[in-house]
């Protein structure tokens, strides 16, 4: 015996490789390649491995797609709700905050803040053409207002400059729709906050001029929200010289926690500020929520997937039996022959993860075009803005969501391998080639 040579526990010799035991040879990708490559007697195991990949793909795409839906749900939300609501709020205690010109004054030369907006809000119900509605009142002066981008590009002509009249008042354009009302028609408001009396306080009824329409983009805003003028709606709320809030729009949202105690000095105590995401904290919370359940019940998928792979390698290692122990008694060793299965079988993952990608990016890129295209074709609504708050599906691609799916499937479909393919790494030549 030389020392080109090295007994094998088979009792048969076999050529010493100085390759690193690590490496991959192409010998062990083109056998591999073989060994996935279906023929008549192989169809079966083939097919499994088939609908292996089909899963792998299927499940990355969905989840690529359910993810960047639900981050585009809330960051629409977001920016929807930040648009009309401030970064914080400051609010006196009582009846309302008083002393607020010099308070916005002071609040606006504050390093960090866009702007300060002055509101009157509280909730009335609403009747024309024998219909009724409760909604929510926002007084504010037609310059703050014009600075809600949002809102006054989809005011209907002319609106804002009748805005400045005492009755005139702008309501979303779901309201107007839900109502029949349409610019230049009046709309009754009836609020319990009324006139004071000896025998309590009345209900206030004002009719009032529709300026025009607006659309926010959300459509619990549009159905439910009116804007009055601020000295009309102080008048309506017996707030004469006090605002129930002020808004505060910051250049940069996520420093509101810091910038709370500064806006405190400005402030006549008690008041109480609150951050955009304490007043929305329960909406938000629900969506992370849902978006994590969404996250593990779909990850099922590729989980499923990943057992197919599994069951699919085990069958084509049993099936390769013959061939594995010629392999063993020709000189290969048993890393090479678990490096067969393993390239085999995460081959199936890795081709399922990339196909995975392209259609999940795709679909969420054009999920909008997508779905009104479905929408036409079967006449059925697929999204409706009055549940889901939006008019439109939105779509947001987060690069660190789509890493984080890529990694967990190529994860599951190596790790569906690895037991296969110590398999076929322990079959003993002797016993195979014995009763096949």
């Amino acid at each position: 015996m030389n020392a080109d040579t090295a007994p094998h526990p088979a009792g048969i010799w076999q050529p010493k490789t100085t390759r690193s035991a690590g490496a991959f040879s192409a010998f062990e990708w083109l056998l591999a390649w073989r060994y996935l490559r279906a023929r008549r007697q192989e169809g079966f195991i083939s097919i499994i491995a088939g609908f292996s990949l089909v899963g792998v793909a299927l499940g990355v795409a969905t989840l690529i797609v359910v993810m960047a839906v639900m981050n585009g749900f809330r960051t629409e939300l977001l920016n929807k709700i930040l648009a009309l609501n401030g970064h914080v709020r400051a609010m006196g205690a009582g009846t309302g905050l008083a002393g607020y010109p010099a308070i916005v004054a002071k609040l606006k030369q504050m390093p960090g803040v866009a702007r300060a907006v002055p509101l009157v809000e509280g909730q009335a119900f609403a009747t024309s053409n024998n219909t009724g509605v409760g909604v929510i009142v926002r007084g504010a002066d037609a310059a703050d207002l014009a600075a809600f981008t949002e809102l006054t590009k989809s005011l209907t002509p002319g609106a804002l400059l009748r805005f400045q009249g005492g009755d005139q008042i702008l309501i979303g354009q779901r309201l107007a729709d839900q109502m029949g009302l349409l610019p230049g028609m009046t709309i009754t408001l009836m609020s319990a906050r009324g006139n004071v009396t000896p025998f309590g306080v009345t209900p206030r009824a004002k009719a009032y001029t529709i300026a025009g329409t607006f659309s926010a983009g959300m459509a619990q805003v549009d159905a439910t929200t009116v804007f009055m003028p601020m000295p009309e709606a102080q008048a309506y709320f017996n707030m004469a010289r006090l605002v129930s809030a002020i808004d505060i729009y910051l250049t940069d949202p996520s420093t509101s926690m810091a910038a709370r105690d500064r806006i405190a000095e400005f402030l006549p105590p008690p008041a109480r500020i609150l951050d955009w995401r304490e007043v929305h904290s329960t909406f938000f919370d629900v969506l992370q929520v849902e978006a994590n359940v969404m996250f593990l019940i779909l990850s099922m998928m590729i989980l499923i997937a990943a057992f197919n792979i599994i069951s699919g390698m085990i069958m084509l290692v049993k099936d390769k039996g013959r061939d594995i122990a010629i392999l063993r008694t020709m000189g290969a060793a048993r890393g090479a022959i678990m490096r067969v299965f393993l390239i085999a079988g995460s081959s199936i993952g890795v081709v399922g993860t990339f196909l995975g990608v392209v259609l999940g990016l795709t679909f969420a890129a054009y999920i909008e075009p997508m779905r009104q295209f479905f929408s036409w074709a079967f006449n059925v609504r697929l999204f409706d803005p009055a549940v889901y708050q939006l008019t439109a599906m939105p779509s947001r691609i987060e690069t660190a969501d789509v890493l984080w799916v890529v990694g967990m499937s190529l994860g599951l479909s190596i790790l569906a391998t690895l037991y296969p393919s110590w398999r076929a790494a322990r079959l003993d030549p002797v016993e195979a080639l014995r009763y096949e």
